[in-house]
């Protein structure tokens, strides 16, 4: 499973032609503690760029994009309850939809881990 990042501070992870997409723990400690999160139907479908979900914080209210073109074809329910969860496991268990992968050369727009820490590194 290879996993990439947005400059969006989205993360996506790709197996097979299902990609799961959630926030870096970078986004998750520049909100703080997460009180909601809006997460998208199934079966929409959506462009690279587009808002798939938001988070919403003790601070902010904030966009998540979709890394690349696909169809949602599942929401993590859990976060619906428990949108702490997002500060708990932001780059594992409180991943945010799964999207079946539009157009897999988008994922070369992407960055790797490395390239994603030194992005990180010069804000």
């Amino acid at each position: 499973m290879t996993i990439y990042y947005s400059k969006d501070h989205e993360w996506i992870s790709v197996e097979g032609d299902i990609a799961t997409v959630g926030i870096t723990a970078y986004a998750q400690e520049q909100l703080g503690d997460v009180v909601y999160v809006e997460l998208p139907e199934a079966g929409r479908e959506m462009s690279q760029g587009d808002e798939a979900a938001v988070v919403e914080s003790v601070k902010a209210a904030s966009e998540v994009y979709a890394p690349i073109d696909g169809e949602v074809v599942e929401a993590n329910a859990v976060l619906a309850d428990e949108p702490a969860k997002v500060n708990e496991d932001p780059e594992g268990g409180a991943w945010f939809l799964k999207m079946k992968v539009g157009n897999p050369d988008q994922l070369s727009d992407l960055l790797d881990e490395a390239a994603y820490k030194a992005y990180v590194g010069t804000l």
